[in-house]
C-alpha cells in the first residue's frame, strides 16, 4: 500500500486544490479548477500503467473520499450546495472508474492510446455528469444553482442556451487540450518509474 501513497497523495491534493480553485474565475466561462482537475486523470493513468487497474481504483477511491470530505466541509461553510456536492462526487467516481476500465482494456496497444482514449472518454463523461446533475433543468433548481439556467449566447457568440451549457463546453474543451498535453508527463513519469527500456 505504501508504494501507492504518492498516487494517493497526488490525487488528494488535486481534488482539494480543484475544489478550492473552482471558486475563482480565470475567464468568462472558466475557473482555475478547470485547469487542475484534469490532472486527476493523469494520476489515475500513471497508477494504472505502473501498478495496474486495482491500484488505480484504490487511488480513485482515495480521491473520492477526499472529495466527499471536502464537500462536507464546504457545505458547512456554505461554499457549496448538496446538489453540487452530489454532482461532483458522482462525476468524479464514475468518470475515473470508467477511465480505469478503458485504460486497462487498451493496455496492450501503443503507449499513448490507453491514456489518451481513456482520458477523453472519462473527461467527456465527467463533464456531462457534473453539469447535468449540478445545473440542468432535469432536476429542480435551487437558489444556489438557478443562475446557471439563465439563457445566454453559447460561449458569448453562438445560439441561445442555458449558461451552464457554455460553462460545460468551455470546461470540456480545456479537458481535451490537457488530455493531449498530459501525454508528455505521462510518458516521462512512466518511463522513470518502470525504467527507461520498459514498454509503456
Amino acid at each position: 500500500m505504501t508504494r501507492f501513497l504518492p498516487g494517493i497523495l497526488a490525487m488528494a491534493a488535486i481534488v482539494v486544490a480543484s475544489n478550492i480553485l473552482v471558486q475563482f474565475t480565470v475567464a468568462t466561462w472558466l475557473t482555475w479548477g478547470a485547469f487542475t482537475y484534469p490532472l486527476a486523470f493523469l494520476v489515475t493513468d500513471v497508477m494504472n500503467r505502473v501498478y495496474g487497474a486495482q491500484a488505480a481504483r484504490r487511488v480513485v477511491l482515495a480521491g473520492f473520499v477526499t472529495g466527499v470530505a471536502w464537500s462536507l466541509i464546504a457545505a458547512g461553510l456554505e461554499a457549496t450546495t448538496l446538489r453540487i456536492a452530489i454532482a461532483s462526487g458522482t462525476a468524479f467516481l464514475v468518470a475515473q472508474m470508467v477511465d480505469v476500465q478503458v485504460f486497462d482494456s487498451l493496455r496492450g496497444g501503443r503507449w499513448w492510446r490507453a491514456p489518451l482514449v481513456s482520458t477523453l472518454i472519462g473527461s467527456a463523461l465527467d463533464t456531462v455528469l457534473f453539469f447535468g446533475i449540478a445545473f440542468s433543468g432535469l432536476l429542480p433548481a435551487d437558489i444556489n444553482t438557478g443562475w446557471a439556467t439563465e439563457t445566454v449566447p453559447l460561449l458569448g457568440h453562438g445560439p441561445l442556451n442555458p449558461l451552464w451549457v457554455s460553462l460545460a463546453l468551455a470546461d470540456w474543451l480545456v479537458k481535451l487540450c490537457l488530455a493531449l498535453l498530459a501525454l508528455v508527463p505521462f510518458r516521462i513519469i512512466v518511463r522513470n518509474l518502470l525504467g527507461r527500456g520498459a514498454e509503456s
